[in-house]
């Protein structure tokens, strides 16, 4: 054999892990150390003869990949030509080095070792273009034969479409005998150890020995996946044996080779996905989708750009409850219960969902409702359909749509972008792991629509009963039946959703709550719940109902319990505080020291009286459970926000009225008061008015004006010409729109030109026409809740809404007097004390027709 070159006395060493390059292969290193990323730059990014591009390879012992101890280095190793290098400085700086076996050498010894380690290597192989004469040697030469034949049957069984293996096959026969044996062996599938073995392999037969047996089992492995037979492993137990050849370890090459418990561990992985998906009982068209889909998986290598999408749209696929259910309750007596015991009134929402159970119970494939629940905040809309979920003993996901402006959140993405994943609907579904829970989509009024399409559009075809059961995601892209699922939407107002979404639910009206209702929900929810959270009960503290009464009328004014529940959490903190301090006083100490505040009041017998506790009496520490008294309640929270009487200082005087208004929170007391003056006959309104009010009050106005000399009220042009007119709605900082303000306008106006006052109990809703016709408004319900809050005690109302007092509570109808109008001429009857008549002769008002608009 001729040689031709030799190898440099001094090579930089490419320190690697878990790899080993045999001569005459190509594999891609990845440079992750600081010492092999100084070897990088130093030795090949800032030279460029040939001479700095041949480095040493040189693996780590087995089990020592973490050191960094010297004698943790392999002492054979593999001199290298570096062809290419890549690099990047994201997320870290690193580089990727495509280098290919010349020969091997053995370390003598290490001259530097920072930055990066430089050794003396004597060469072991000869660099030659001729074999040797080995001929002479039978043994050797039937081994050598042998060798090539069974390398024949593995590149006959390879894909010959790659021009690897094509070049191969071509140059089998010609290859020396002193590069086969490695060049065969980096093709098999082998451990570390294993060629590692073959690495130090110094002598040429020995080296074919020991690659043989790995070149005969990869030959057997791929006929035994070519026949889809199994063996017998050493221990008898049955297995697959798995085989993936690696040809880009040869040409854009670049995996780490994995040991034989790896391989069984990715196989059993693909085992274990396709063991899920015959368990998941698929439809048929989702079936043939994921098989095919399996299949190319199988076939394809892990670092195919296509491998980790379609697995993990197959795990997706495994995991959604394609036919999995929870069994339902459909106890009606037990459903009423426990609603009861979880929720105070709301009985509308309650019959509808007991409705469901009976029909449910008559026919067991009733799809499921989807209801809308419309109210406003903190009246417990969520919360009802989480209790709703556990009375069907259904599973509960909530979805908040508020705020999304992005049709993919409904949707998904498709699988062609980067980073993409399915709607929250699928994702919800694939939590709760059944195909009928119930699903709660918050906010569903507070979606917006942007470049990204629309929400709205696509929650479409999810609240169709007729479409569902084909809903297609677009990163499933496969039908998933949505009947089952039980959908339940919040909103405050319905005015902001579409009117093809809202047509889709069913809406169901959650009203505000009235006084008594909140008093029995405080002492049956709200007061337990803060007692447990701030670790008291019943023995430390007492809220008195007058106390909790006065809360609620003064503390807080609203249509739900959430500023009552933090209200009654402050209560809990000042008595916890007293509590603790209580607990840290000595026996003889709590004698002598006084109370230093007097809103905590104890029960001692002899010092109680109506309830409250004379001060005096604070002037040693009080014993449990401390009583909490109206006296209490402002000291702890402050003087009351809400005080009863401002509204009654404001009425009686003229130009003043009490009108009803509906808020996404509730209804309110809405005042109007009108002035006049001196002018150049403007009229002025204030207050934050949008465009439905303003024109409200223009009209109502023109109707005050057409009317005057039926009134006898002096409107003449002349008067008319030189006087302005001020309407103002006070709490100018919150906008009001609407139609409902209609008849108190133009009662107000009555007022102001009568020189009358409006009567101080009575508060009043309805749009007007210019002939003075009284139109039906909505939102009755909460507005007479309003009414009834401040303290008024005759309501004005259009007659057409007479059939919503329906739903008002037998309690609040009582203490209030309803007077059902069809024009404003009986609103004005009922409106002023004693009824409104002309007081004056018509002529003195003949010029009123005549004034100019």
């Amino acid at each position: 054999m001729t040689s031709i070159a030799s190898i440099p006395r001094k090579l930089p060493l490419l320190l690697v892990t878990e790899d080993v390059l045999l001569p005459g292969s190509s594999i891609r290193v990845s440079v992750t150390s600081s010492a092999n990323i100084a070897m990088v730059k130093s030795r090949l990014l800032s030279k460029s003869s040939l001479s700095s591009s041949i480095i040493g390879v040189l693996p780590k012992e087995p089990g020592q990949f973490d050191s960094d101890d010297v004698g943790a280095l392999h002492n054979i190793g593999t001199a290298a030509l570096v062809v290419q290098v890549t690099g990047t400085n994201w997320p870290r700086p690193s580089f990727t080095l495509l280098v290919t076996g010349l020969c091997r050498f053995r370390l003598d010894k290490l001259v530097m070792e920072v930055p990066y380690p430089v050794g003396v290597v004597t060469q072991l192989d000869k660099l030659s273009i001729d074999d040797e004469d080995d001929d002479e040697n039978p043994e050797f030469a039937a081994l050598v034969e042998n060798f090539r034949s069974e390398s024949t049957k593995l590149l006959d069984m390879l894909d010959v479409s790659s021009p690897v293996v094509a070049r191969l096959k071509k140059m089998l026969n010609s290859i020396p005998h002193t590069m086969l044996a490695d060049l065969v062996a980096s093709l098999t599938k082998a451990s570390f150890t294993e060629k590692l073995e073959i690495l130090d392999a110094i002598d040429l037969m020995e080296r074919f020995k020991k690659a043989l047996p790995l070149l005969v089992r990869q030959v057997k492995m791929l006929e035994v996946i070519r026949k889809g037979t199994s063996l017998e492993n050493n221990s008898g137990r049955r297995i697959i044996v798995p085989f993936r050849m690696n040809i880009g370890d040869t040409t854009k090459g670049s995996k780490r080779v994995d040991d034989e418990g790896d391989t069984n561990s990715d196989t059993n992985d693909l085992l274990e996905l396709q063991t899920k998906l015959k368990e998941a009982k698929l439809p048929p068209q989702a079936k043939k989708v994921a098989v095919k889909d399996l299949q190319r998986l199988k076939r394809m290598g892990p670092f195919s750009p296509e491998h980790g999408v379609i697995r993990s749209w197959l795990e997706l696929i495994s995991e959604l409850p394609w036919a999995r259910a929870s069994q339902e309750t459909l106890d009606i007596h037990k459903a009423r219960k426990d609603l009861d015991a979880d929720h105070y009134a709301m009985d509308k929402l309650k019959r509808r969902v007991l409705e469901y159970l009976a029909v449910r119970q008559l026919k067991n494939t009733l799809r499921g409702p989807i209801l809308c629940f419309v109210g406003p905040p903190g009246v417990g809309k969520t919360s009802v359909g989480r209790s709703i979920a556990n009375t069907l003993g259904r599973e509960f996901y909530r979805i908040s749509l508020g705020g999304i402006c992005n049709q993919s959140d409904i949707r998904g993405h498709r699988r062609t972008y980067i980073g993409s994943m399915p709607g929250r609907i699928i994702q919800g579904l694939k939590v709760v792991g059944v195909n009928n829970p119930v699903f709660l989509l918050d906010e569903i009024d507070k979606m917006g629509s942007g470049m990204h399409g629309d929400p709205a559009s696509a929650l479409l075809e999810v609240l169709d009963p007729e479409q569902n059961c084909t809903f297609v995601d677009h990163y499933l892209n496969v039908p998933f039946d949505l009947s089952q699922v039980m959908f339940i939407a919040t909103a405050n107002t319905t005015k902001s959703i579409p009117a093809p979404l809202l047509d889709r639910m069913e809406i169901i009206h959650v009203p505000g709550y009235t006084q008594e209702e909140k008093m029995q929900i405080a002492e049956r929810h709200l007061l337990p719940k803060q007692l447990r959270e701030h670790g008291l009960d019943s023995t430390h503290m007492q809220l008195p109902q007058d106390s909790l009464k006065t809360l609620i009328a003064q503390y807080t004014r609203e249509a739900g319990v959430r500023t009552l529940e933090r209200k009654l959490g402050a209560l809990c903190r000042a008595v916890a505080v007293r509590v603790a301090e209580m607990k840290l006083k000595k026996p003889s100490e709590a004698n002598i020291e006084s109370i230093s505040d007097e809103a905590l009041t104890d029960v001692r017998s002899g010092e109680v009286a109506d309830g409250r506790v004379d001060a005096a009496s604070c002037a040693i520490p009080p014993q449990l459970p401390i009583l909490l008294d109206e006296a209490a309640l402002e000291d702890i929270l402050g003087p009351p926000i809400y005080d009863s009487d401002d509204i009654w200082s404001r009425l009686g005087v003229p130009g003043v009225a009490v009108g009803l208004a509906w808020t996404q929170t509730g209804g309110h007391v809405m005042m109007v008061e009108a002035s006049k003056m001196e002018g150049d006959g403007e009229i002025v309104l204030t207050g934050q008015l949008g465009n439905i009010m303003q024109e409200s009050a223009h009209l109502a106005l023109n109707w005050v004006r057409t009317a005057a000399r039926e009134y006898g009220l002096k409107l003449d042009g002349e008067m008319m010409s030189h006087t302005d007119i001020h309407i103002h709605f006070p709490a100018g900082a919150v906008g009001k729109d609407g139609p409902s303000a209609g008849v108190t306008i133009a009662t107000a106006l009555v007022s102001l030109f009568s020189g009358r006052p409006v009567a101080s109990d009575v508060a009043m809703t309805g749009e007007i026409t210019l002939r003075g016709i009284v139109l039906p408004v909505g939102g009755i319900k909460e507005k007479v809740l309003a009414a009834h809050r401040a303290g008024l005690r005759r309501v004005i109302l259009p007659k057409k809404c007479e059939k919503d007092l329906v739903d008002i509570p037998e309690s609040i109808k009582k203490d209030l007097f309803f007077i059902p109008v069809t024009h404003v001429d009986e609103v004005l009857q009922a409106a002023f004390e004693g009824g409104f008549h002309a007081n004056v002769e018509l002529d003195q008002v003949s010029g009123a027709l005549g004034s100019k608009l």
